[in-house]
């Protein structure tokens, strides 16, 4: 059976028509110092009692326990001697914060900050005091966090810092989400989600670290006001996933995957019509599982499929296409049939990325409870098909946020141009607001994605990549959250431009400058990478060879691969939070002075192949001055190929532009007469791409002796140029 690579991992997003995003505002925010309140009847002391470290000790006696032990002025925490000091509690879950007590020794901390932090490892920052005088720090805090800090910057003297106790106050409970059986409630028009009777709006991401990452980001996505996430595929491995989960009181869209999931461009072709056998074991399969986990105070419902209904245009057409389309919704209804038989507490659904697969499941799939969809830059459309279509079900929409490549306008080097950072932001928050705009039918939304992969899709789509919190994540988490202040956010970058844009030399420099800012001037470190997902479909980013020549400004050494490239600014803050903008560079043969003396002259080869993809190619496309046509030999050692320049001239240079399939050794030959040759240049370490080589000869015939290939493949040059 057809699954996606993990249990997780999401296939490549490609549909729908280009809807217009507009610029928002950024989503900047500051800290303020505030008046600590008193204490609340509401709030509870979280930190006593639990576990305490700190960077050091000063001895035994004064380890970081003695600072939650309760003990007021009998037990304390002491630190070394030195400046960047820091003690932290671990409240054991999520809390919702208030203030933070401090009740110093006389060796206290003049500067310092309060820090929150989810998982121990990423902190921002909620308060800072300068100019304190010891005594008893009361310090007023919002946000939620399950790790607190004080870091110390400096000190009042010559000693450490020390404290008699650290007070943490918050909300103790409110973590977990209402238990019991899930129901799609109320009447046309009027629908609802409940989970133990009580009302329930999906404020959800699409899950992507690894599921032994869930520990790390879990508590994360519960400080953003995640309380839903989903996932693709459902099998043995999603149980530590779901108790992760559970634990952050957040719950599970579980995901089922069925050929051809993914969409137009996704593999797998089922016969939906005639194949029995498959759609016994997936239904079998999927029993197992639902059985499994259908008690699991986790799982908020069941996906069957995704993207399938549109996707089958990958494996028919026609009729047999309407065909395999109707068979497919309705198989999706025995599976709907059955997991009801089995689990009758919670829904099931089914997603594609088309409306025009509605109408399938209206007439086809009754038992299912709601109806599923992702859509990205046209989300907003999704509510008038639904009511042009007269359906009697809500629906939750499972992907969006902002417009994908299949949506956007070309940009000058003919590739998609992706949105900036502070548009990608502002998709996200439009498309809240279209699905709460449409009440009591769009029940809420699992948008994506919640990644951390730092690749061209990453930077396209993912909240954080590489782990970096990008304007995108605050949007999610101002939408889900009410609000992000208290939160240090990204810098922001605009105005990226590229020159050469279209002409940037191989091997060569070209320039590339931005406008970049930070909402809280904090220090920048900027990052330069490159993306050859358009030149050679290679989809990560590699950092590229660059300097910084002030202004905003840096000077990028293009890469000797020919093509469209992806080139790309990243400023981090060092506080966890990253700023990337791209722009699209076409890289292309560095110019040579002089004239080309080959340039349409008789060109001949030992082979040429008649017909393989863009074939025939034959020795003529080398020297047609058209770098999209090439010359291909045949698979095998060694070839030739020989250009007569009609006359003896000069030859000082040459310049050989390869197809993927490359010499990695040959020699440089000339002749006066086309059959006695001297060798004039050799290499046996030719790396593809583009060679360009000295010579200092005289002669009418030039020829490329081959003697071992790159690849596999034979010989190919789109440009075999001679320059006098």
């Amino acid at each position: 059976m057809s699954r996606p690579p993990s249990t997780t991992t999401p296939a490549r997003r490609t549909r729908g028509a280009a809807a217009a995003l507009t610029l928002g505002s950024l989503l900047a925010s500051s800290l303020t110092l505030a008046t600590a309140p008193s204490a609340s009847a509401a709030e509870s002391l979280l930190s006593q009692g639990r576990t305490a470290t700190a960077s050091s000790s000063e001895g035994a006696a004064f380890s970081a326990a003695a600072a939650v032990d309760g003990n007021l002025t009998g037990t304390r925490w002491a630190s070394q001697w030195s400046d960047a000091q820091w003690f932290q509690v671990d409240l054991g879950a999520s809390r919702d914060l208030s203030r933070v007590v401090l009740t110093w020794e006389g060796a206290y901390g003049k500067n310092y900050e309060i820090q929150l932090s989810d998982n121990g490892t990423d902190w921002r920052t909620a308060k800072t005091v300068t100019g304190g005088d010891g005594g008893t720090d009361e310090l007023a805090i919002s946000g939620s966090g399950r790790y607190v800090r004080m870091n110390g910057l400096a000190r009042s003297g010559g000693y450490g810092y020390s404290l008699w106790e650290f007070q943490v106050y918050g909300e103790s409970g409110g973590t977990n989400p209402p238990q019991g059986a899930v129901r799609v409630t109320g009447s046309q028009g009027n629908w609802q989600l409940t989970v133990g009777g009580q009302p329930y709006t999906v404020k959800g991401l699409t899950w992507g670290p690894s599921i032994a990452d869930a520990p790390k980001y879990m508590p994360d996505l519960k400080s953003m006001g995640v309380n839903t996430i989903r996932t693709w595929g459902t099998d043995g491995g999603t149980k530590p996933l779901l108790d992760t989960a559970a634990a952050q009181g957040i719950k599970v869209v579980n995901g089922f995957w069925l050929q051809p999931g993914g969409g137009p461009g996704s593999g797998g072709c089922v016969n939906y019509v005639t194949d029995t056998a498959y759609k016994n074991t997936m239904l079998t399969e999927f029993a197992k599982w639902v059985d499994a986990y259908k008690s699991h105070p986790a799982t908020l419902m069941w996906n069957v499929g995704n993207e399938s209904v549109l996707g089958l245009q990958n494996c028919y057409s026609g009729t047999e296409l309407e065909a395999q389309r109707n068979a497919y919704t309705s198989f999706v209804n025995d599976v709907a049939k059955r997991i009801h038989s089995i689990d009758p507490d919670h829904p099931v659904t089914s997603t594609d990325a088309w409306t025009g697969a509605w109408p399938y499941y209206k007439r086809n799939a009754p038992d299912l409870d709601l109806y599923s969809m992702n859509a990205y830059g046209d989300i907003c459309g999704v509510r008038q098909d639904w009511i042009d279509g007269g359906y009697n079900k809500p629906y939750i929409i499972t992907e969006t946020g902002n417009a994908g490549e299949w949506e956007v306008p070309d940009d000058a080097n003919g590739v998609p141009d992706e949105p900036t950072d502070v548009q990608k932001a502002e998709g996200y928050t439009k498309a809240w607001e279209c699905i709460t705009g449409h009440r009591g039918v769009a029940l809420g939304a699992t948008m994506f994605h919640y990644g951390i992969e730092h690749d061209f899709g990453g930077v396209w789509f993912n909240l954080l990549p590489d782990g970096l919190k990008r304007l995108s994540y605050y949007a999610v988490k101002r939408a889900y959250a009410g609000s992000t202040a208290g939160d240090n956010t990204p810098p922001v970058i605009s105005g990226m431009t590229v020159s050469p844009a279209s002409q940037a030399p191989a091997g060569g420099e070209f320039t590339v400058r931005a406008d970049i800012r930070d909402p809280e001037n904090d220090p920048l470190t900027h990052k330069i990478f490159l993306s050859g997902n358009y030149a050679n479909g290679d989809k990560r980013l590699i950092e590229a060879k660059w300097r910084a020549t002030g202004n905003g400004t840096f000077a990028v050494t293009a890469p000797e691969k020919l093509g469209v490239w992806k080139v790309y600014i990243q400023a981090e803050d060092g506080r966890g939070n990253a700023g990337i903008e791209t722009k699209s560079v076409k890289v292309v043969a560095p110019p040579v002075a002089g004239t080309n003396i080959a340039l349409n002259k008789p060109t001949t080869a030992s082979s040429a192949q008649a017909s393989y993809g863009d074939c025939p190619c034959p020795a003529a496309n080398a020297t047609d001055g058209n770098t999209g046509t090439r010359w291909a030999s045949d698979w095998s050692d060694p070839q030739w190929i020989r250009v007569d320049l009609g006359a003896p001239a000069p030859i000082r240079k040459l310049q050989l532009v390869w197809d993927p399939a490359y010499a990695k050794s040959y020699e440089v030959q000339v002749s006066d007469d086309g059959t006695t040759w001297r060798t004039v240049h050799t290499t046996t370490a030719g790396n593809g791409d583009v060679d360009t080589i000295d010579v200092s000869a005289t002669a009418r015939h030039v020829r490329l002796n081959l003697t071992a290939r790159g690849t596999g493949w034979g010989y190919s040059l789109h440009e075999f140029g001679v320059y006098s």
